[in-house]
């Protein structure tokens, strides 16, 4: 027993978080589900997942949540030379059996059910953005624990959110990866989307209000004021918009009780995480393959029991 224990302790997962938040969580989750049945310490690498992020300037949000595991030192990074050595562990990997991996680097978008039947000892990395509940599904009680989110907002929202628990908020979900303008095939969801998708709220709810989040608010205030005349209860959430804090708009998006999402992880995420036991959730059917932008409708990406328009 004594050795069994030590083997136990012996085991440790290395998870490379990276991207916008929403997929900092998806990082996130997967790696927790791996380690929990491997019975393995999950260790975060916060750094070399945004060292190099220069286009977007992307950090470490998860902070913000109740996660219990600790962040990895400077040896655990690979580091000196982590470049070097990350790539060499890559190699090394791609040529090794799936099972015996010690670098596990996503291949592809879809679902890979490999990861769920792995099985290690001693130190290994996982590195990939595992965008599907498939991963966390069997485990999401714990998931949704370590996802508990601080209530350190200011007063502004702290009232928005007042706002949104004492009605029947539907979040909607504008996000603008091409200029709202673009004449090139565009990454943004079209107005037929959200008209469609309002439509069929207002038929399920008898008194929506619909709360509006964006990157670009000002563009959803014209996009939904022109398009959308027969909505009643609306509100433009904007209170952080200047503040660049995109953590307090995913906090109240959270918040509400149902949700239409954009083809985003960020509003993916609201909507998993939301409360509410009879929520409905509205999701794009669109499929937008791998871009460098952004990808949408791949295999496992869209849970069950999400409405897809």
């Amino acid at each position: 027993m004594p050795l069994f224990r030590n083997i136990v302790q012996r085991r440790k997962l290395v998870c490379r978080i990276k991207g916008g938040l929403g997929n900092q969580l998806f990082c996130y989750a997967a790696a927790r589900r791996l380690a929990l049945v491997n019975e393995a310490e999950l260790v975060i690498d916060v750094v070399n997942g945004f060292s190099r992020d220069t286009l977007y300037g992307r950090s470490y949000m998860l902070d913000n949540f109740s996660i219990p595991c600790r962040k990895a030192t400077p040896a655990e990074r690979m580091e000196p030379f982590e470049r070097a050595r990350r790539a060499a562990a890559k190699l090394i990997s791609r040529v090794r059996p799936f099972d015996a991996r010690r670098y596990i680097e996503q291949e592809g978008i879809e679902f890979d059910p490999r990861l769920l039947d792995f099985k290690f000892q001693g130190t290994v990395y996982i590195d990939g953005l595992w965008q599907s509940e498939n991963y966390f599904k069997d485990h999401q009680a714990q998931i949704r624990s370590d996802l508990k989110m601080k209530d350190e907002v200011d007063e502004e929202n702290l009232s928005m959110a007042r706002l949104i628990k004492s009605s029947e908020s539907v979040a909607v979900h504008f996000r603008f990866f091409d200029k709202p303008d673009s004449n090139k095939k565009s990454h943004n969801l079209g107005m037929d989307y959200y008209k469609r998708a309002l439509d069929k709220i207002c038929i399920k709810i008898r008194t929506p209000h619909f709360f509006i989040f964006s990157d670009q608010p000002q563009v959803a205030t014209q996009l939904f004021g022109q398009e959308i005349r027969h909505i009643e209860a609306f509100t433009i959430v904007d209170i952080n918009h200047k503040s660049g804090n995109d953590f307090n708009d995913f906090w109240l998006m959270a918040k509400c009780k149902h949700f239409i999402i954009a083809n985003s992880t960020f509003s993916w995420w609201a909507a998993w995480l939301g409360m509410d036991e009879k929520k409905i959730i509205i999701a794009p059917g669109k499929i937008i393959s791998s871009s460098g932008i952004t990808a949408w409708g791949f295999e496992g990406l869209v849970p069950v029991g999400w409405t897809k328009i």
